[in-house]
């Protein structure tokens, strides 16, 4: 009977064993997945903003960052603190725990963290970042919602016509016995009416399948030059995606050199921040001829890449010397004519989709109308 017993309980301390080994299992495994979560920008420029003010006040980053740990309820964010703790109590640096979550913090803001710890004003260069961040995003969500607004428009216009092909438009034309006879604009109204109602997965289909292959073929590095270039050549996207560019640039290439990186490794890290190819291909070569002890002016004089206005502003800290100062002014310029052409451009799709669906609805109307009109004047005739 004891005997028993004793292989009850060893059996019972191996399925115990067994659970604290999977929840072990299981509790890694759950982390490597939130340390792979994205952080929102609104949660980063509040982190940013709180750590300055608690390193202002002469309190060290472990402590501050003891603190934010308690009080964050998001999870992901709060292993995250986790990490970074266990790491600067192994006399890790800042900057170097944000390497391992680059898919949260950027390399121009590592960048700049790194060349401040130094200096021991870390909070000063935490500021700028939140404050570069907060405008960036601010012009980003700008120019989605410049291509947003008429996209979301064209999605409910063509869903309403599709609507009125499938289940309006079939009532209708019902009346008509001989459709032989009936003018083109109705005879193509009905084929589009037909071909919805009979063969619309296949047009389902089609859609999904360019999607996918829209989405594989932007991102390889080929396909992906030729479609910014395409961007780029879109006479009012154009002005509207330089604009963006151009301040994203000014503004993380302005905070790097004020944080004492040097020109060329800002350079380098400004050529991956910006989305377009284009852009990215030519700074790497502004950054080669820096190497080469050519002035910036003078590498992207004459390039349309580059408006004159700033080539003139960056032969002005050329001579001055102030090229943090100089340069994030073009920023706020080009910022500024950013909100400007956002607000053009809304304007004049308007009055587009409006034309546009006027025109359809025209047609749907008169391609109805015409038939019945004739049928009404044999009737009278007769």
């Amino acid at each position: 009977m004891s005997d028993i017993i004793i292989l009850d309980n060893k059996d019972q301390n191996t399925r115990i064993e067994w659970k604290k080994k999977d929840s072990a299992f299981l509790t890694k495994l759950n982390n490597i997945f939130m340390s792979f979560q994205k952080m929102k920008i609104r949660d980063k420029v509040i982190f940013y903003r709180l750590l300055s003010v608690m390193l202002d006040s002469w309190m060290t980053i472990i402590k501050a960052l003891s603190i934010l740990e308690k009080q964050e309820k998001n999870k992901s964010t709060k292993l995250m603190y986790q990490d970074f703790l266990i790491k600067l109590k192994e006399w890790k640096s800042f900057s170097e725990c944000m390497e391992k979550y680059s898919i949260s913090f950027t390399e121009s803001e590592t960048g700049m963290v790194r060349s401040w710890e130094k200096t021991w004003k870390l909070n000063d260069v935490l500021l700028s970042i939140a404050d570069q961040i907060e405008k960036i995003s601010s012009i980003m969500w700008k120019l989605k919602g410049a291509l947003i607004y008429p996209a979301i428009i064209m999605v409910v216009v063509m869903w309403v016509i599709i609507v009125m092909m499938v289940f309006v438009v079939p009532k209708l034309l019902e009346i008509f016995e001989n459709k032989d006879a009936l003018p083109a604009s109705t005879k193509l109204l009905i084929a589009i009416s037909d071909f919805l109602l009979s063969y619309w997965w296949t047009l389902v289909i089609w859609i999904f399948i360019s999607y996918i292959f829209l989405a594989v073929w932007i991102q390889t590095e080929e396909w992906k030059f030729y479609f910014d270039k395409f961007k780029l050549n879109i006479p009012k996207f154009w002005l509207l995606y330089q604009k963006y560019i151009l301040s994203k640039f000014a503004r993380v290439f302005s905070n790097l050199i004020a944080s004492w990186v040097s020109i060329v490794e800002s350079l380098r890290i400004v050529s991956g921040s910006l989305s377009n190819e284009i852009y990215r291909q030519r700074i790497l070569l502004l950054m080669e001829d820096v190497k080469t002890w050519i002035k910036i002016r003078e590498s992207i004089d004459s390039d349309p890449l580059f408006p004159d206005m700033m080539v003139q502003m960056i032969q002005v800290w050329e001579q001055t010397a102030t090229l943090d100062k100089t340069i994030v002014k073009v920023a706020d310029f080009y910022d500024e004519q950013f909100t400007l052409t956002v607000s053009t451009i809304n304007k004049l799709i308007e009055p587009l989709i409006i034309v546009f669906l006027a025109v359809t609805v025209w047609f749907i109307a008169i391609s109805i109308m015409q038939p019945i009109m004739w049928m009404a004047d044999q009737i009278s005739k007769s």
